[in-house]
């Protein structure tokens, strides 16, 4: 029986948002669809919001211009070697399938939903006529309700999200709906990216009318479907509402006008691919879906409670840890490797990052999750033989996965992304945590061929150095600390321990499969280059230029090599040092979302336990969780959802444990008696 009270720990963190508050609207969803509300409970009025008011689906993805206007062969490759291809990293003269490469294919804006509110004269209201807005999110139903006044006039919405479908619900109560004061805005954006620079390109796109088309079937005097088109692409969105009259007002806006005997308006919006019509749940069998999906999902996973603890801090870290648990499911617990910002807007043209699926679903398993892993799991598995086409290409073995990608698995050209290599070992380590939490034959067979395709990549990728009797990463590769240039960076730190860990855990998925390992792995696991190190402490890669302290901003990876893995090849007092440096003199403005918990694993794994805390709740603003529970990086970056998984990953370890680690009561908080720290249902990993 649980000892913590699971219900009273979720409720109390429940994100409360009174007005407007631009950087922090709310969302509800279930991990492949997402709706975003402003202070009303729908999208009513988006100019007034730095983050983009969005409706997003996993499965809804546009090329412009169509699927083939360009491909990979298009664009110059660069670092050739002999009759191995090259690197998409430059624009140079070719640079508008560069461009339109990079940004296709991109995952769509399924539209705008709001009210509109009209006067008793019938004049259009403002934001400024909404009074006494507050807003919570119940996150342990899903339902996120809202209460204002238009002109003195009481607003009750209820906004909530299928759990098994792409559809959302929001019921409205008020005497404006039978006053004929209160409408539903419908508009469609342009399928297209605005800008060619990823911070600039995460609105949604009014213009270009004409490069989109919305198709409007009325099937009853209260439903609809309407068919959207674009290009190759498109979509079906199908609308039910409760009283009213439903009408077009342009190319693609519409406006459901509530007109009616009662004073209650309910609107059902449900999406579906174009060759699908959506069958749509009535507002009540929606709304107990979502409780009784958000109940089990807070019942059945791990649970820390902080609630007795003396350190001050420990309400705000409870409150981070209670929300991201909402927020990952919601937006990384999807078909597909999630995007940096989720569903709640596009960043980076709106694809994902696989060196950030470890980032963001490694904690599932960790917290008695797995199967909100395998969701994505699969996914590796559907682009393998695009992943072998990208090994192949460059004159390797296995496959390759790539790093900013689209659900087809092609890279992306970028001047840094094709040079990356921390990525290639996550397959392995992520198939290994959902071995653990279901060691059966099917979980090997689910994912053997992509551990063992890592493996083969991972082993020829690794070059023989005769002078030095070793094997060797690089040149060219960019290391996480990605300041660093490919042609100069060799052995970086944290990527040589990761592939020595990699090909490890390979090995021992072929003894389980019973099938016989590539000598090779084992060779090259042995013979890799050593850490490098200067100075006494770990470097970023063997050749950074003079000492650590010169190159101590964006990412401190080297750190990764002891922390986010077991570390060991790692010497526990170099790397103490290499964390002291790091915490005294790194530039920490500079850093991201997961750069703290991942200092915060380091610090645990070597007993540094008051610098494990003190980390994971520094005091700067790319470690800044806002109400909404989103970790907010800087302008354009209002949620970077690698940090809160991370979060979570770094508070399962340090409450938890790890193995081989002390054998001791969550062993990563400080043991002077000011922490507290109750959990349960949570799992040791590596």
């Amino acid at each position: 029986m649980s000892q913590i009270d699971r219900q009273a720990l979720v409720s109390r963190h429940n994100p409360v948002i009174r007005g407007i508050v631009p950087m922090a609207p709310l969302s509800v969803g279930n991990g492949e669809f997402a709706f975003t509300a402003d202070m009303t409970g729908m999208q009513s009025f988006p100019e007034r919001y730095e983050v983009p008011l969005s409706t997003q689906s996993q499965w809804a993805w546009h090329s412009s211009g169509g699927k083939r206007l360009w491909r990979l062969e298009d664009v110059r490759m660069q670092y050739r070697h002999g009759e191995r291809g090259g690197y998409p990293i430059r624009e140079e003269d070719r640079e508008e399938p560069y461009h339109w490469l990079r940004q296709n294919p991109h995952r769509l804006q399924l539209g705008q939903f709001g009210f509109r509110f009209s006067s008793s004269s019938g004049e259009p209201l403002s934001s400024e006529a909404i009074t006494d807005a507050e807003q919570t999110l119940d996150q342990w139903s899903g339902i996120l309700t809202s209460r204002f006044h238009v002109e003195g006039v009481p607003v009750l919405v209820h906004t909530c999200c299928h759990p098994l479908r792409d559809q959302f619900v929001v019921t409205v109560e008020s005497p404006l709906v039978s006053e004929g004061r209160l409408d539903v805005a419908i508009r469609f954006p342009a399928p297209g990216i605005v800008s060619r620079s990823w911070d600039q390109s995460i609105g949604l796109h009014w213009g270009e009318a004409d490069s989109h088309a919305t198709a409007f079937t009325p099937l009853s005097p209260v439903s609809a479907l309407l068919d959207r088109s674009m290009d190759e692409d498109g979509y079906r969105v199908a609308l039910q509402w409760s009283q009213g009259v439903m009408e077009r007002e342009s190319m693609h806006a519409f406006v459901l006008r509530g007109r009616g005997p009662e004073d209650r308006l309910e609107l059902i919006a449900g999406f579906t691919p174009p060759d699908k019509t959506p069958a749509l749940v009535s507002a009540r069998e929606t709304a107990a879906a979502s409780r009784e999906h958000w109940e089990r999902f807070w019942r059945e996973g791990g649970a820390i409670e902080l609630a007795d603890s003396r350190d001050p801090r420990a309400n705000e870290l409870e409150r981070r840890i209670v929300q991201s648990q909402f927020l990952t499911a919601i937006h990384c617990a999807g078909s597909l490797p999630p995007q940096e910002t989720g569903l709640l807007y596009n960043s980076w043209f709106g694809k994902f990052h696989l060196e950030m699926h470890w980032w963001h679903a490694f904690h599932f398993p960790l917290w008695g999750r797995a199967g909100l892993l395998r969701r994505s799991m699969s996914w590796y598995r559907d682009i393998l033989p695009a992943a072998r086409k990208l090994a192949r290409s460059q004159g390797y073995a296995g496959a390759r996965w790539p790093k900013m990608v689209a659900p087809d698995g092609v890279q992306s050209p970028s001047p840094i992304g094709p040079l990356l290599i921390w990525q290639q070992p996550h397959p392995i380590a992520l198939a290994e945590l959902c071995y653990l939490a279901d060691p059966t034959e099917e979980t090997l067979r689910e994912y053997g061929e992509i551990v063992l395709e890592s493996a083969e990549f991972m082993a020829s990728f690794a070059e023989w150095d005769e002078a030095g009797r070793r094997y060797v990463l690089g040149p060219p590769v960019i290391p996480a600390q990605e300041r660093h240039k490919g042609e100069h960076t060799r052995n970086p730190t944290y990527e040589l321990e990761y592939w020595r860990h990699g090909l490890e855990v390979a090995g021992e998925w072929a003894r389980r499969l019973g099938v016989e390992a590539n000598p090779k792995w084992e060779d090259v696991r042995e013979r890799l280059s050593a850490l490098p190190v200067a100075e006494g402490v770990y470097l970023a890669h063997e050749h950074c230029p003079d000492t650590f302290t010169r190159t101590n901003t964006d990412h401190p990876s080297m750190l990764g090599a002891l922390g986010m893995l077991p570390g060991v090849k790692a010497d526990p007092e170099v790397m103490r040092a290499t964390l002291a440096r790091v915490m005294e003199n790194w530039q920490w403005e500079t850093t991201w979302g997961w750069d703290y918990p991942m200092a915060a694993m380091t610090a645990a794994r070597l007993g540094e336990r008051n610098t494990a805390v003190d980390v994971l709740l520094m005091d700067v603003t790319k470690n800044l969780y806002l109400p909404n529970g989103h970790n907010y990086q800087r302008p354009g970056l209002m949620a970077y959802l690698p940090g809160n998984g991370g979060l979570l990953t770094a508070a399962a370890m340090m409450a938890c444990g790890w193995r081989g680690g002390p054998e001791r009561h969550a062993p990563g908080f400080p043991d002077d008696g000011s922490w507290t720290v109750r959990w349960e249902g949570l799992n040791r990993w590596m």
